[in-house]
C-alpha cells in the first residue's frame, strides 16, 4: 500500500469562518426564482373545500414524499386563503393538470374569485372538488404542517388517486410547454 496523501484540510475554525461568510451573502430571490424556473414541473391545481366554500390554487411544488405511507407534499404561498382552508378541512385534493387544461390552471392563479364558476366538478367521498378533465386526481388527508420560509410545507397521506391517459401540462422558465415528441 503507498503512502496517504498529504491533502490540505481546513481546520475547524477555518470551516466555521467560511460557513459565516457564505451566511453573510444572501442570495437574490430574484435570481433564485430565476434559476428554479429552470427546473420544469408539472401543472396540478389543489382545492378543498370549508363549509360549503370552494378553495383552489395552481401549483407546482408537488412532490412525492413516501410510498410507505403514501404522502406526498405541496407548499402554498403563508397566508393563502387555499393553504388556510387546508389547515382548517383537514384534507384536499391533488388535481394534475393536462396538456390542454392551461385556460383551466390560470383560474387558480393569483386572486381570481370565481374560480370553479361553470365548472362540472366532482367531488371526493369528502366533498373535496375535482376538476374535469385531470389527468389523475390525488385525495388526501392532512399528515403535517411545517414552515418553509413564506410558504407552508403542507403533507398530505393519500386516501386514494385515480389516473387518466395524456400527456402534462408542463412548466419551464415561466411559460407553459407541451412535452416533445
Amino acid at each position: 500500500m503507498g503512502k496517504p496523501e498529504n491533502r490540505y484540510r481546513p481546520t475547524t475554525e477555518e470551516m466555521r469562518m467560511l460557513h459565516e461568510k457564505a451566511a453573510q451573502a444572501p442570495i437574490d430571490p430574484v435570481t433564485f426564482r430565476k434559476v428554479m424556473g429552470n427546473f420544469a414541473t408539472g401543472v396540478a391545481v389543489v382545492t378543498t373545500a370549508v363549509d360549503g366554500t370552494r378553495f383552489g390554487m395552481a401549483v407546482n411544488s408537488l412532490a412525492s414524499v413516501s410510498l410507505d405511507p403514501c404522502l406526498l407534499l405541496v407548499c402554498p404561498k403563508k397566508g393563502s386563503a387555499t393553504g388556510d382552508a387546508i389547515k382548517r378541512s383537514g384534507v384536499f385534493a391533488v388535481n394534475v393538470l393536462g396538456e390542454s387544461q392551461q385556460d383551466l390552471c390560470m383560474r387558480f392563479v393569483g386572486e381570481e374569485a370565481s374560480r370553479f364558476d361553470e365548472l362540472d366538478l366532482d367531488e371526493d367521498n369528502r366533498g373535496v372538488p375535482l376538476l374535469p378533465g385531470s389527468l389523475a386526481h390525488i385525495s388526501c388527508q392532512l399528515e403535517a404542517v411545517h414552515p418553509g420560509g413564506d410558504h407552508d410545507i403542507i403533507v398530505g397521506r393519500v386516501v386514494d388517486c385515480s389516473l387518466e391517459t395524456g400527456n402534462p401540462l408542463i412548466f419551464h422558465d415561466g411559460q407553459f410547454c407541451r412535452r416533445a415528441a
